[in-house]
């Protein structure tokens, strides 16, 4: 909605997310996968949490960490994937005003957060490969505690201003966000004012902590490849590089948020703006699905209390 202002132009109290403006047909195709890979992230991750939660044998700080990556998956799909399949199914469009830079605070805050947690996560590995012998006392529960309060600590101070300097803007005449979410750049584009604040800020915190955060991650599995890469029992290799593996797969896919930069601002002549756009959407909600399954359930002591619990669960219903 537009309301009058006492000049010519008026000012936006709401506005309308407008998804695949040059591919109407992808939203017909997309939504009931993403909807099926909305309840898989739902449902992996509740899992992931209550047999942490229920089994005492987990109560250890690789698994905390573990807890820490799903109820931040959580926070990010119900944050922007049932706003998006209401767009899709019911073409409900309109989003408030304080809504859209509530969602673009979470978005931002929650994916740096994220981003170091599998900083975190990696530091873990590294520990366990590359010094084992230390690692029961280098990886405690204090250590989680501290590095939990770092990771909510540096993300949420570090991306306030990201819907601040969106929010303090004069939004007038145009109110439709070329986009399923309450992205900042494509938000503060309709703006009346000077946007290159805003554009700065964003790309320098970007870079600073996802591209930050990536290279110490690319290090240390560089570190932790070394390492398996000698040891002696190829059996223990394997394994190790299996599972290091798959990790570091995962955080890559993670980070196309950054691949989505460089599609938005240096080739945005050459690809569609709705490529970019189903690049966001999906980052939102497939990294959220697989982290529970590459990290959890490939782990043999979490699949056994999964197994536990059902018995348990099957057993009270006879």
């Amino acid at each position: 909605m537009l309301l009058p202002n006492s000049s010519s132009s008026t000012e936006v109290s709401e506005f309308l997310l407008n998804c695949f403006v040059r591919s109407p047909s992808w939203q017909h195709w997309l939504s009931l996968p993403l909807s099926l890979l909305f309840l898989l992230a739902m449902g992996a991750n509740a899992t992931l949490l209550i047999t942490i939660r229920l089994e005492a044998c987990l109560h250890e700080p690789m698994y905390y960490l573990l807890s820490l990556l799903s109820l931040l998956d959580i926070v990010l799909c119900l944050t922007v994937i049932p706003k998006v399949l209401l767009i899709f199914w019911f073409d409900l469009r309109p989003i408030s005003f304080s809504a859209c830079f509530l969602q673009m605070y979470i978005m931002n805050c929650f994916l740096a957060m994220e981003s170091c947690t599998f900083l975190i996560m990696a530091y873990d590995r590294y520990v366990a490969i590359c010094h084992p012998l230390r690692y029961p006392s280098v990886i405690t529960d204090q250590f989680v505690a501290k590095a939990a309060i770092f990771v909510v600590a540096r993300n949420a101070l570090a991306t306030v201003p990201i819907p601040i300097l969106s929010a303090r803007l004069h939004y007038c005449q145009h109110n439709i966000i070329e986009n399923c979410i309450c992205a900042n750049l494509s938000v503060s584009k309709l703006s009346c004012d000077n946007v290159t604040l805003n554009r700065l800020y964003q790309f320098i915190a970007g870079w600073t902590m996802l591209g930050s955060d990536l290279i110490l991650i690319f290090l240390s599995y560089m570190f932790i490849l070394c390492t398996i890469l000698q040891l002696k029992a190829k059996s223990a290799a394997v394994k190790a590089l299996s599972t290091c593996g798959s990790h570091f797969i995962l955080i890559l896919f993670f980070s196309t948020i950054l691949l989505v930069f460089i599609l938005t601002h240096v080739a945005k002549k050459r690809v569609s703006p709705d490529v970019p756009i189903l690049l966001n959407v999906l980052h939102h909600v497939i990294p959220a699905a697989l982290n529970p399954i590459v990290y959890g359930v490939r782990t043999q002591e979490i699949k056994q209390a999964i197994l536990k619990l059902i018995r348990k669960g099957v057993s009270k219903g006879n």
